[in-house]
């Protein structure tokens, strides 16, 4: 079942569930997801959004919130900031498990041996390859620098 379909069905279960956070979250998915798919039209690609850009869709959803809680946790909303993490949580319902610290490291070796990325020039083509292998598994703002440090030492 594809992740489209998996938020179309959980978004049916909320609805006779009456669960009315998830049910707005899954609404919120899915009109992102859409956004995506008449952005693509424009751009002459019919065939939509891809599992990897909805991944990635999730992923940026996700850090948008976490900056708003933040945020709300600052000027002492912590009611905004709750639902916020609610939103998080079922968000994160779609999204592959989280890589460790070792699991990402051992991911970017595995690019950069891959690609026998030598030098910082190199860093594009590693960031390129682990995006498209790990998209929601790891958070690639931090890995970033990991691929800098690696690749520069």
């Amino acid at each position: 079942m594809s992740l489209r379909d998996r938020i179309n069905t959980a978004l049916k279960e909320a609805m006779k569930a009456r669960e009315a956070t998830r049910l707005s979250t899954l609404r919120l998915i899915n009109a992102a997801i859409k956004d995506r798919d008449i952005a693509l039209r424009g751009e002459g690609r019919e065939d939509g959004v891809t599992e990897a850009e909805i991944l990635a869709i999730l992923a940026r959803m996700v850090r948008q919130r976490q900056e708003s809680a933040r945020g709300y946790e600052e000027a002492a909303r912590l009611d905004l900031a709750e639902r916020e993490r609610a939103e998080i949580a079922v968000i994160e319902e779609y999204l592959p498990r989280r890589m460790d610290q070792r699991e990402t490291q051992a991911a970017i070796d595995a690019a950069i041996g891959e690609l026998q990325a030598e030098s910082i020039r190199d860093m594009g083509r590693v960031m390129a390859l682990l995006k498209e292998r790990h998209t929601g598994q790891m958070d690639l703002a931090a890995v970033g620098p990991m691929v800098r440090a690696r690749l520069a030492g």
